[in-house]
């Protein structure tokens, strides 16, 4: 670095008041001081800097001398009065300016009180099996992880399960968080890790490792070697050593909750993954029109036909409550019942269509007709070109199944509007696992396709006047268009003008739907079929299911329909026992 230029004036000689109105600058210490050179710099590039604030701070009497230089002026003490003279300017700094000069750390979300610290969730092993970013999912509030929670995820990596996949990915999550630490000390690891350093910006709080050993004892009926138990005593220790925040256990396990309210410890589930807390509030896809919809809306309503179809375009209040593919029936005493079909919304105005009757026979669809209002409304997704992508939801015994198959054949055998039928489900059993089963995919997967194989029957048993042969030759053919795929291998895959049925989906998690759907190409339709109170995959809840994300989210786009069937169709002692047992 070059050295500063010279001063160009000499400092001017001050009286000795002066030296008394800035005592402070003098003093050591009192300020942090400024080097020789910068003090030399300023005074070379300011001309007579060094007069002006020395006038300011002085009487009026005392005036810079322009005579010859004075002996004392290379004394020590004129060499001190020519560095305090800038040193205002440069030295004293408003409070305000300190922080500037540091960039800002991000600031936390306000909690319900202003007071109140950020909590602390103490997470279990298997809510990061469950959701590998649950890590991200609290805001602004801390992550804590036992160290028993980390040899439990190592102890779960290996293998091709769902499981396995969420494990390594929490583990290079961590890794990734780990490496924004400067070093590898414990001290600084106690400080806590940042969790937005991965640029998830919704966590605004801290992660926490476990960095030194806790020894809590817990009642003698727990034992001690147990992993549940060595986390519930983390638990325990932290909050007896954080008094001032609180607490939480976050686990899905309902036994290891009970244990910790037994042991006067707060616990929650793992809720973030739910997409509704309560199913009853699924969105269901039919809504009936007030009784008084003709009198509210005939007055400006404009009506068309069009391919045999009538057409409503309506406006008012109840415009705000439909969405797009909505179905609405009106069915009043002593007028013709209404069903129809909202096209589109613009502004406060939209667009109904009335939708065809499949309840007629005229109007079979492979020998199957609509039983009722619901079956009604599925058979005119099911039938829609427009439509990609349909859920159907309901009991047992719906005849979703059913539905589903005949609208299939008949748009790829009779229409040609698809190549083939394309059905798989996930292989959960409701029992004891039978073992491994021999043979192709197809012939693995076909003990799981029992439902398909009856409904077949059905729809088979429809054409009397075939006879035998004839039904056998209309079975080798519906057999040749319908392909049994394991989920195990779609990944990767892109299916072509197809029509996909996606049985038993709500045993899949939002990640596996998000996997199935988008494997969809040009031309295919997909179709998920689900009962949300059958769900036999563990950890997954009506509100967590992969067919209520689905519902949820494709909700009111143009190109999405759903029905929840409520009426079953199978028998009266299917639906007696639905209903009494």
């Amino acid at each position: 670095m070059p050295l500063p230029k010279a001063p160009t004036k000499r400092a001017a000689r001050l009286e000795t008041s002066a030296f008394e109105t800035t005592p402070a600058v003098s003093k050591p210490g009192s300020q942090r001081q400024t080097p020789p050179a910068k003090v030399a710099s300023k005074t070379s590039s300011a001309k007579s800097s060094s007069a002006q604030p020395i006038k300011a701070s002085t009487p009026t009497s005392a005036k810079p001398s322009s005579a010859a230089p004075h002996p004392v002026d290379s004394s020590p003490a004129v060499q001190t009065t020519f560095a305090p003279a800038p040193a205002p300017a440069v030295v004293a700094r408003k409070p305000a300016e300190l922080p500037a000069a540091t960039p800002k750390p991000k600031a936390r979300k306000k909690n319900a009180h202003a007071g109140d610290k950020p909590k602390l969730f103490v997470l279990d092993t298997n809510v990061l099996m469950h959701d590998p970013m649950s890590l991200f999912r609290f805001e602004e509030h801390d992550v804590y992880l036992p160290m028993i929670t980390l040899e439990e995820l190592d102890g779960h990596k290996k293998g091709m399960t769902e499981v396995a996949r969420n494990v390594r990915q929490v583990s290079r999550e961590l890794d990734a968080l780990a490496g924004g630490l400067q070093g590898s000390s414990i001290a600084e690891m106690a400080k806590g890790m940042p969790l937005d350093h991965t640029g998830h910006r919704e966590a605004g709080g801290k992660l926490f490792f476990q960095t030194q050993l806790i020894d809590t004892p817990l009642p003698a009926g727990l034992p001690q070697g147990k992993a549940d138990n060595q986390i519930l005593g983390v638990v325990q220790a932290l909050k007896l050593q954080q008094p001032e925040r609180e607490v939480v256990l976050v686990s899905k396990d309902i036994n290891m909750r009970i244990k910790a309210r037994a042991l006067g410890l707060a616990a929650e589930d793992y809720r973030n993954d739910k997409t509704l807390e309560d199913s009853d509030l699924l969105y269901t896809g039919v809504q009936a029109l007030p009784a008084d919809f003709w009198e509210r809306h005939g007055k400006t309503m404009e009506s068309w036909q069009q391919g045999g179809l009538t057409f409503y375009r309506i406006s008012g209040p109840l415009v705000p409550s439909l969405l797009v593919n909505e179905l609405l029936y009106l069915e009043a005493p002593g007028t013709a019942p209404l069903y129809a079909k909202v096209m589109e919304i613009t502004g406060k105005t939209a667009v109904l269509r009335t939708l065809k009757d499949y309840g007629n026979q005229k109007h079979a669809v492979w020998g199957v007709t609509a039983r009722n209002r619901e079956q009604n409304f599925a058979l005119n997704l099911l039938l829609d070109p427009d439509c990609d992508f349909v859920t159907l939801t309901g009991t047992a015994g719906t005849g979703k199944t059913l539905l589903t198959l005949a609208a299939g054949l008949s748009q790829v055998l009779d229409e040609r509007r698809y190549s083939e039928i394309i059905v798989t489900r996930v292989t959960v059993p409701v029992g004891e696992d039978i073992g491994f089963l021999p043979g192709t995919e197809e012939e693995k997967m076909s003990p799981w396709m029992g439902a398909l194989d009856d409904n077949l029957e059905v729809l088979a048993r429809g054409d009397n006047a075939a006879g035998e042969w004839g039904r056998a030759a209309t079975n080798d053919l519906v057999r040749s268009k319908i392909k049994i795929k394991s989920l195990n291998f779609m990944r990767g895959r892109t299916f072509l003008n197809k029509y996909v049925i996606i049985d038993e989906a709500q045993n899949l998690t939002p990640k596996q739907m998000k996997t199935l759907i988008t494997r969809a190409g040009p031309g295919t339709k997909i179709v998920c079929l689900g009962n949300l109170a059958q769900i036999d995959t563990p950890y997954l809840t009506e509100g967590s299911s992969g067919l209520t994300y689905a519902v949820d989210r494709f909700k009111g786009w143009a190109h999405s329909g759903h029905i929840t069937l409520a009426r079953g169709e199978r028998s009266r002692l299917a639906d007696f026992a639905s209903e009494v047992l």
